[in-house]
């Protein structure tokens, strides 16, 4: 039996970096857009562990049957073997946890 493709989606979004996983990337039939779609999620409830970037994606992209991102927004499609943990980072510094705010130092 063959599997299906996996796509790993990387694209910046206001000053955000998005990771998503989909099953369908192809050139759009807009001009100057890429289409993304069937997007992967873990099933809600599946795991002892709630990551907030994966429920904020899968409230924000919850009745999206297809993204259509324009070409100059997409960093990185790449095909992988199995699905990872999706991500939204700081397109700036790259990182994906918010350091906790600490107070000023006493001078």
């Amino acid at each position: 039996m063959r599997t299906r493709k996996l796509y790993k989606v990387t694209f910046l979004h206001l000053g955000k970096c998005y990771e998503l996983y989909a099953r369908h990337v192809a050139s759009s039939p807009l001009w100057g857009f890429t289409e993304i779609g069937e997007l992967e999620f873990e099933p809600a409830g599946s795991g002892l562990l709630v990551d907030p970037s994966e429920e904020r994606l899968r409230e924000e992209f919850a009745d999206t049957r297809v993204l259509h991102l324009p070409m100059q927004s997409v960093v990185r499609i790449e095909e992988v073997e199995r699905k990872g943990a999706l991500a939204i980072r700081d397109a700036a510094d790259g990182q994906k946890i918010t350091p906790f705010p600490m107070p000023p130092r006493p001078r």
